[in-house]
């Protein structure tokens, strides 16, 4: 039986709030767990301490005992201290693509070109 550490979604619509659980990976997000970690309010301000609460011993003895946490409960984990930061991969999605570097760089020229003889005219 393969256990993650999730997170379960509840509250009204818009108005999103999570439960931390520990549950069989084969079950529905918002279905049966096993138990109840602690909970997660993205509503709240990043710096206030109730945005999460977890019971830390309770997620150690999960993952001692083999639980997988999702991405989003490992940098939860992360942040406390509970697990090791591991290294992130950076695909570049921010990057424009090839087509878009080329437009670029044909824009910066034509602008380039434009702007020399306007100096030029300037300077006489």
């Amino acid at each position: 039986m393969a256990i993650k550490i999730r997170l379960a979604r509840g509250g009204s619509k818009k108005r999103p709030f999570y439960s931390i659980v520990a549950a069989d990976s084969r079950m529905p997000r918002d279905g049966r767990f096993i138990e109840k970690l602690g909970t997660y309010n993205p509503l709240l301000p990043k710096d206030h301490e109730k945005r999460i609460v977890m019971d830390v011993e309770k997620v150690k003895e999960w993952i001692g005992k083999g639980a997988q946490p999702t991405d989003r409960v490992a940098r939860f984990l992360e942040a406390a201290d509970v697990i090791a930061k591991k290294p992130r991969a950076n695909m570049k999605k921010a990057e424009p693509g090839k087509k878009a570097k080329e437009r670029a760089e044909e824009k910066a020229a034509k602008s380039a070109e434009s702007e020399a003889p306007a100096a030029e005219a300037a300077a006489e």
